[in-house]
This record gives structure tokens, sequence and C-alpha cells, in this order.
């Protein structure tokens, strides 16, 4: 069994009490863990101020290199990181479409690259001949990071990296659920990285409360669901720290009757089904014209008998089990709900009779606006598709959701799907695909789905504060 230790001031940190990580397609541990308390969190903001101020105070070229030096040691290890991912995760090491933990260490790499390429920037806000005024960007102190299990080392990278890059140091705790990989990640931080610039505590939500309501850390990042988030931003106002929250999305796509059904179908799965349906910004509910609602349902249902679902170690698997039984236990509560009010299960419905907690790919018709499957986030291989006649009723039906982190226009007329998506209340929204995320573009919703964005120059300031200077020429 693999062992973790938490990381805090450069050392590893033993606790008295563990617990166990369990690989959902076994449903058996593999890992054990130390469980961190509150305490643990004392001491790990203790040595990230005490490291402030060299790292902060480091040539910009200086912290870009020792950035930039994760990528090679995560290519090194790509093999070690891949498993680690999908023993906690599930995901499959390809998986479909390549969205597994494949995809999910290169994209790490990929995003260390682009965020330490970013660089603050000074503006001239004013000058004549008396003053120059300037804005400066000056790194806030102590990050607190806490990142969910669906892409446990991707939304790391995601909330470490640009935290690091503004000058700032980190504490972070990932998932109890997926907390093996992000240790390893912070074994090869400590080793590059000087002493304390990112420390580790492992443990549930005793750690994450303690980090939300620390007077010593001036920005929390999460990522998870809108109830929590809710939880942080309370605890977050003992010293008015800031927050960036990217939570939970029950995305919509709009399907325009002119589509190529053959050439879109594939792709309309893929938007639904990857990484089992467990991504905030999948396509969880799917509205489709009238005139052409059966033959899609039809061609979604057909991609849903033919995945593979097994085992991520498998080479076969594109689709692997659910993250945790509690997790599995909602999307088989959203499924018997569906059932008890007439939805056709064009496939799927059922837990997998097998070790682990596999669930069956699931495509749902005759549901709408009202029903749970359609108004509850599944997070899981669950889809409902809903049948709409009128463009004006089906945005209101999308729009009308708490959630508001991407939506999607399906269409073969771009100038059609172009002023449809200025309509969708939502922070991102694609033409003919989903769920697509560019380092240098910004992700982050609005309604219940949180604020702040990341990614790219607009993501980086989010980890400083404004600094005005004026210079005097007199």
């Amino acid at each position: 069994m693999l062992h973790c230790d938490m990381i805090i001031g450069g050392e590893k940190i033993s606790a008295t009490d563990s617990f166990d990580v369990v690989n959902p397609a076994s449903g058996e541990a593999f890992a054990s863990c130390q469980l961190g308390t509150a305490n643990d969190v004392d001491a790990a903001v203790v040595a990230a101020r005490a490291a402030f101020p060299e790292w902060s105070s480091m040539a910009d070229e200086k912290r870009v290199e020792m950035i930039s030096a994760l990528i090679p040691a995560l290519e090194a290890r790509m093999p070690e990181f891949m498993q680690l991912v999908t023993q906690e995760s599930g995901k499959p090491m390809g998986g479909l479409n390549g969205v597994g933990s494949g995809m999910e260490v290169g994209g790490a790499m990929a995003w260390i690259g682009a965020t330490a390429a970013l660089k603050p920037t000074v503006e001239v806000a004013h000058e004549d001949d008396n003053v120059k005024i300037e804005v400066r960007r000056r790194p806030l102190g102590v990050v607190g990071s806490i990142t969910p299990w669906n892409w446990p080392l991707m939304i790391t990278i995601w909330h470490v990296i640009p935290a690091l890059r503004a000058g700032n140091t980190v504490v972070l705790k990932p998932s109890e659920y997926t907390p093996v990989a992000v240790t390893r990640f912070a074994e090869l931080v400590n080793e590059i990285l000087p002493p304390g610039v990112l420390n580790l505590v492992l443990g549930a939500g005793e750690v994450g409360s303690a980090i939300a309501s620390h007077t010593g850390i001036d920005k929390v990042v999460f990522t998870g669901s809108s109830r929590t988030g809710r939880r942080v931003m309370e605890s977050a106002s003992a010293n008015l720290k800031r927050l960036t929250l990217e939570l939970g999305g029950n995305d919509a796509g709009i399907v325009l009757p002119d589509i190529d059904i053959e050439a879109m179908a594939p792709k309309l799965f893929a938007a639904c089904f990857h990484n089992n349906g467990q991504t905030c910004a999948a396509l969880k509910r799917l509205y489709v014209h009238e005139s052409i609602y059966d033959e899609v349902a039809e061609a979604i249902a057909e991609q849903a008998r033919e995945v593979v679902v097994g085992d991520g170690l498998d080479e076969d698997t594109q689709l692997g089990p659910i993250q945790n039984l509690a997790q599995l236990e909602i999307v088989k509560s959203l499924a018997q709900d569906a059932k008890d009010q007439g939805g056709n299960f064009l496939t799927g419905g059922n837990q997998i009779d097998r070790p682990g907690y596999f669930f069956e790919p699931t495509v749902v018709t005759g549901l709408s606006n009202g029903s749970r499957l359609v108004d509850e986030e599944p997070f899981g291989p669950i889809v409902p598709i809903i049948k709409y006649s009128d463009i004006d009723e089906v945005l209101e039906r999308a729009n009308d959701s708490e959630s508001g982190l991407g939506g999607s226009i399906w269409s073969s007329d771009p100038e059609k799907a172009a002023e449809l998506v200025a309509r969708m209340e939502c922070g991102t929204v694609w033409v003919n695909d989903h769920a697509g995320l560019n380092p240098n573009a910004p992700f982050g919703g609005i309604k219940q789905s949180g604020f702040g964005v990341e990614f790219g120059d607009w993501g980086l300031e989010e980890f400083s504060a404004l600094q005005t200077v004026w210079l005097s020429k007199a």
C-alpha cells in the first residue's frame, strides 16, 4: 500500500491518525494518508509566511526558471503520475477521445509552461510634466488552495502555479478522495522550490474549514460544489480574504435543426460523457429541436451502447467508474427519480454488477425542466435529452438554472450560432463543441457557479493586488 505524508516547511510531517484512499474500480484501498488537523494548517501557514519574503522578492527570471523546472520533472515521471491518477480517480489511462490520465498529466505540464510564460505588467495610468502614475501588481501573501477529486492533478496546477508565478506562497489541501498524485507533485515541488513555498496538508472537512477561515491566509481558491463554496465564502469573511470560486455547473447545450447528425453525434456524446460526466463544464442537459429529436437521441444512445466501460488501467477502457460511493448514490437517485417521472431510458440506468463504483452510460428522453435530472447536476454518466420547438423558449429553459458555468450552441450556421451565444447566461459558450479549455483564455462562472476566473493574464491577476504608484517629477 502506498503511503502519503504531509509536507510543511519542506519537511515530511506525520500525524496521529491516517485515512485510506480507495481505488473506485475495485472499491478497495490502495493508499494510506496522514490525517491533518487545524493545527497542521497553522503550522503550514507559519511556514508559508516565513517563505514569502524571499520568494516574492526573488528576481522574476529566477522564479520563472524554478517553476519551469517542474515540467521536465513531471515528464520524467509521467507513467507514474498517470497510474496514480487512474488508481485514485478511476479515469482511464487513455480514455474516450484521449480524455484520461495521460491527458491530465500532459495538460498539467502544458499549463505550467503557459502560466510560467505570463508576465505581470506595469501600466501607465497617467503622465504629464508633473507626475507619472504607474499601476503595478504585487503578490497577496499566502494563498490557500482546496482542490476537488475529478481532475486532481490538473486542477492543482490551475490553482498553485499562477499563485506561485505571481510571487505568493501556498497551503494546499487536495480532496481526501484523490490526494495521492497531488502528494507526489508536492514532493517534486519541494525538491525544486525553496522550503515553505508550497505546503501540503492532507485531510477532510476540518482542514478545508481551517484554510478558509485562517486569518494568516490572504486568498483562497476553491473548486467544488456551490454549497461548499458558499461555506468557504462565509468563512473567508473572517479576514476579508480574496476568493476565486469555480463551483458546480449544469451546462446546457442547444442543438439547432440544421446540424449534420452523423458528424455531430460523436462530439455530442463526448461532450456529455468525457471523464464519465465528472467535469464541472461537461454538457449536462441537451436540448434538441423536435424535428431531429428522435434521430439525435438514438444516435447518442448508440454511442453509449458501444462505449467500453471498465478499469482505467485496462488499455481498451474508454470510461471508468464513478469516483466515489457517495457520488454513485447521487447518480442512482437521479436515475430512479427519472424513472419515477416517466423518463424513457434509451440505454443504461443501473449500477453495473461488478466490484467498484460503475454505472451504465445512460441516455434519458421524455423529461423537461422541473425534473431532478434536468434541474440538478448529476456529475456522472447520465444525460437527459430534452425536446424543444421554439428558440426563444429553449433559451429561456436553458437559462432557467442557478448554475452559469458553461453552455453550447450546435449548428451548421456559424452566424446564427454567434447571434445566440450572447443570450446564454454562462461564463463560457462554445459553438459545436463543449468543455474545451485553453491556458490563455479565461474560464469561470456566474450565478451559483462562482466568481473570479482562471487562466491567462486574467487568471494571474486574481493572485495579486493593484498598487498605484505616483512618481512626482517636481
